[in-house]
């Protein structure tokens, strides 16, 4: 009985992988060989809160991109959710993307369908069938991002706050184990991108681990978590109070 209780135990606290390990990794720009990062590895455990900080091309959305499969990857490896990236054959990439929720900066919606369309239009993709599933599902995805109520308005009736908040819900559709969220406040106004950032730390807090992109360092004074920042063609783990004196030093120079 005892033997049982701690094999359960240990099943439990210390069998879980991380959901994204990156080791000995180079990163290209694009689909060309301009590589932005080299030799960089980190982990991120299941259920954590990750800010990925840089200037301007240093390398933030390619390796989101790299993450999901939408760029070339060669050089060292990455697992993501189970999937080896460096071994991923295109017929996969689907099924890698369904286990991760992403998020892009411009929200990429349908500008010509509903709230309740674009969210369809996702499900659809990814193999949802009974409609009744599917409304209930948007139905409660809705209220969890503060959209309750917007089922049948279409995108230009949101202001960029609650776009954006559609898109998360729609990155939110198939439960996935990570969100990938690129810039997601850049567009928006100071008070939006807070409220946007306590989203993204209550979706955290319900368990699914978030991996965002920001150049707002502010963040880390209502959120701090780890940074891993990037600069010099590499990646490192850094504290907020590291991130707090690089910020004087640019301020400075």
């Amino acid at each position: 009985m005892r033997e049982q209780f701690l094999c359960s135990l240990k099943s439990k606290f210390f069998k879980m992988e991380p959901v994204i390990s990156v080791r000995s990794a180079t990163i290209y720009h694009d689909e060309t060989a301009h590589e932005v990062m080299k030799d960089i590895s980190f982990d991120i455990a299941q259920n954590e809160f990750v800010y990925l900080i840089g200037k301007t091309g240093s390398g933030k959305s390619s390796i989101l991109r790299t993450l999901y499969a939408d760029l070339p990857f060669k050089k060292g490896s990455i697992k993501v959710v189970d999937y080896a990236i460096h071994k991923i054959k295109r017929k996969e990439v689907p099924y890698l993307r369904r286990k991760l929720g992403i998020i892009f900066q411009d929200f990429e919606l349908l500008t010509d369908r509903t709230v309740k369309e674009n969210l369809f239009f996702v499900m659809r993709a990814t193999g949802w069938k009974k409609e009744s599933q599917m409304l209930e599902k948007v139905n409660s995805l809705l209220e969890q991002v503060g959209l309750s109520g917007t089922l049948n308005k279409m995108p230009h009736q949101l202001s960029g706050g609650e776009q954006q908040r559609l898109a998360i819900a729609r990155a939110l559709i198939n439960d996935p184990e990570i969100i990938l969220a690129d810039e997601p406040t850049g567009n928006l106004d100071p008070t939006v991108a807070r409220d946007i950032l306590n989203l993204f730390v209550k979706i955290n807090q319900s368990g699914t681990a978030v991996l965002m992109a920001t150049h707002q360092h502010s963040f880390l004074k209502f959120h701090p978590s780890r940074v891993l920042y990037c600069e010099e063609h590499g990646i490192k783990d850094i504290s907020k109070g590291q991130i707090i004196e690089r910020m004087l030093l640019q301020k400075n120079n």
